[in-house]
């Protein structure tokens, strides 16, 4: 297990889909509408500092389901401005700058962790959870220098590279509204 991810009872202001609904229409792989973004399911990993808040997000719209994965920051992360989604404000935390985590080190670091541990997303401490991920664990002589990372940011079960046998995956499994259970690729390492 990651870990436990503390979640604080706290107000948004902007909510987390009001920021994401700003964001993705500027993103090559949405092709959705911004007017119609809902909440599916969402997982976190755990910054072993303590310092980077680590959520990934799954968002619907005209029935594609998209990955969303956010890093929440106290402050502006040096040297990644392309990857700002935006900044809220947390009425315990103050002040997050929001980031598309594929461009934040510890999401990643996190992720190849996960990965190659095999491990799972994190408890979260007020108990609620929407998904379940698993790592399928790596062959122990892997290179970490030489391997890649992909996202999978639209999960419809095409986008998932597959012209070569992957190091390791990222697996989620959820429950879609109408009750329908969900199982995806969402990163593979190569």
């Amino acid at each position: 297990m990651s870990g436990t991810a503390e979640i604080h009872q706290a107000t948004l202001t902007p909510g987390k889909l009001e920021l994401l609904a700003a964001w993705l229409p500027a993103q090559e792989w949405f092709v959705g509408d911004s007017d119609d973004v809902e909440r599916v399911a969402s997982y976190r990993f755990v910054d072993p500092e303590g310092e980077v808040g680590i959520e990934t997000i799954l968002v619907r719209s005209r029935g594609v389901t998209y990955q969303v994965p956010l890093t929440y920051r106290g402050a502006p992360l040096d040297e990644a401005e392309d990857y700002l989604v935006g900044t809220l404000e947390h009425s315990v935390l103050g002040t997050r700058y929001v980031y598309d985590a594929v461009g934040d080190p510890v999401y990643m670091v996190e992720l190849l962790r996960v990965i190659h541990e095999g491990d799972t997303e994190a408890d979260l401490s007020r108990g609620e959870k929407s998904m379940t991920v698993l790592g399928s664990g790596i062959v122990p002589v892997s290179n970490a220098a030489s391997e890649a990372m992909r996202v999978v940011r639209v999960l419809d079960g095409n986008h998932v590279p597959g012209s070569r046998v992957p190091l390791g995956t990222l697996d989620g499994r959820w429950t879609d509204a109408d009750g329908t259970v969900q199982e995806q690729t969402l990163a593979v390492l190569r």
